[in-house]
């Protein structure tokens, strides 16, 4: 597939990169970034003429955001990073690692990194569904003529508006830099939860459906916010928000994750493909979400077929 590239670039800083991948735009014929490189193999696409390689940039770490909590992920970090980063095990219950070590064989996971993940816009990223459910966002480097970006021409992207359909990230040329967690809105004396879950032939293939769930609840055991998200059931990954609607101002119970499942399950758009009929991917939406929420009343120290 590479037979007919005329450049290949291994660029040591981020402007660098933007430079070369303008210049050859400017010369004509497709090219791509790549780190990696998992997807862009996989896709075979004989039609690529230049080649943008991220492997030296300074992209590669997992860092606390401040005094305010939350973190900061570069984008050439691998999913076997993110899967033993002890620091991100004590986060979130571990929703991301968990869900990198989905992500394919281990030799996969080793090459693979969570800027090409997010980059390759595919509805089954199994990085998506937790990201979405932590409310992260995407910065992306150069593109987007016109764009407001903020100093150093970066601009955030929410990560619900970074996907546009099936392999259309919202870079518009740009480089995907880094992928922005904030601090769960945990109140005092609250508790929260989160959970990943995935449906595929094995554990490692791409999903038939994913799903995560974040709930954070007061002292009063009432749900105070809720973030549901749900993979490889639409044309993106999505945000189930009447569901999360249905949690919020509620106590938190099997009762609420139950119907809420009912809820999100009716917000996919499943398509028919050799992996499953729409009907089942919809069907598993709704269980997986369930088993979502109810591993989050768990961790809660929550009995899910108890009541509060």
């Amino acid at each position: 597939m590479f037979d007919r590239l005329r450049a290949f670039h291994r660029p040591a800083t981020v402007a660098a990169a933007l430079r070369l991948a303008t210049a050859e735009r400017r010369a004509g014929g497709r090219g791509a970034f790549v780190a990696g490189g998992t997807d862009l193999v996989v896709q075979g696409d004989g039609s690529l003429r230049w080649v943008v390689d991220l492997s030296l940039l300074p992209l590669r770490y997992v860092r606390r955001r401040g005094a305010g909590g939350g973190w900061t992920i570069g984008s050439t970090t691998t999913m076997a990073d993110l899967e033993r980063s002890a620091a991100l095990r004590r986060f979130a219950d571990g929703v991301l690692c968990d869900a990198a070590a989905t992500a394919g064989s281990p030799q996969i996971r080793n090459r693979g990194t969570i800027g090409g993940n997010l980059a390759n816009a595919s509805p089954a990223c199994d990085l998506a569904p937790p990201l979405l459910a932590l409310d992260a966002s995407a910065v992306i480097a150069g593109g987007a003529a016109g764009a407001r970006k903020a100093a150093g021409g970066r601009r955030t992207v929410a990560l619900e508006r970074f996907f546009r359909g099936p392999g259309r990230p919202a870079l518009n040329g740009g480089l995907l830099v880094e992928i922005v967690i904030p601090a769960p809105p945990v109140p005092r004396g609250g508790r929260a939860a989160w959970a990943f879950q995935k449906l595929g032939r094995l554990q490692s293939d791409i999903a038939v459906v994913n799903a995560a769930a974040g709930v954070i609840v007061g002292s009063d055991c009432r749900c105070r916010w809720a973030r549901i998200a749900i993979g490889a059931a639409g044309p993106t990954p999505l945000r189930a928000r009447r569901a999360e609607a249905l949690l919020v101002g509620r106590p938190f119970d099997r009762d609420a994750a139950q119907a809420a499942a009912a809820r999100a399950a009716g917000e996919t758009r499943p398509v028919s493909d050799v992996r499953a009929t729409a009907d089942y991917r919809r069907e598993m939406s709704r269980v997986l979400v369930g088993r979502a929420l109810d591993e989050c009343l768990e961790r809660m120290g929550r009995d899910p077929w108890a009541s509060w």
